[in-house]
């Protein structure tokens, strides 16, 4: 995902952390089913004001349900997790969307970035939560080994919310 310059320290430090994960589990809140949706989507950029955006078919179930969102970002090998509450909005500029084109995202837009059915879903961040365990592997072994040991957590990932996105 390309991660332009943020304007605050928050979104900086959220940069930071989801850069280099390829894909995040997307969920939508289906109120008249009472149930949580997820799937999973490719980020293509987040935007120098911390929104995050994603080729998607405006025509999907996920679109119905813009107003809670959640994106969930996995890295096992470096322990990093983040978890971003937000809501969606469906952009249409064909400008915009030709800039975020990728050849990867074919298989769902067989005819391009003139599909008929391809727009953008811009993922707007209120908030987020995220632990970050990236010291080597051999350092959370340890870190595990003792806090098993004493039956409390020892340096352990470091565990923030960032509230003011």
């Amino acid at each position: 995902m390309n991660v332009k310059h943020q304007q605050t320290n928050e979104l900086s430090k959220l940069g930071e952390l989801i850069e280099d994960m390829s894909v995040a589990m997307l969920t939508t809140v289906d109120k008249a089913e009472g149930t949580l949706l997820s799937r999973p989507m490719t980020p293509q950029e987040m935007c120098e004001q911390g929104a995050i955006w994603f080729l998607t078919d405006p025509n999907s179930n996920k679109v119905k349900h813009l107003e809670e969102m959640n994106l969930g970002f996995s890295n096992e090998v470096n322990s990093t997790y983040v978890s971003i509450s937000g809501h969606g909005e469906i952009v249409e500029d064909r400008e915009r969307i030709e800039s975020l084109w990728t050849i990867f995202a074919r298989p769902w837009f067989p005819e391009g970035v003139d599909s008929s059915n391809l727009a953008l879903l811009k993922f707007v961040p209120h908030c987020a939560e995220f632990w970050d365990g990236s010291n080597s592997k051999m350092v959370r072994m340890f870190s595990m080994v003792a806090s098993i040991a004493a039956a409390k957590p020892i340096g352990m990932a470091e565990h923030g919310h960032l509230e003011t996105l």
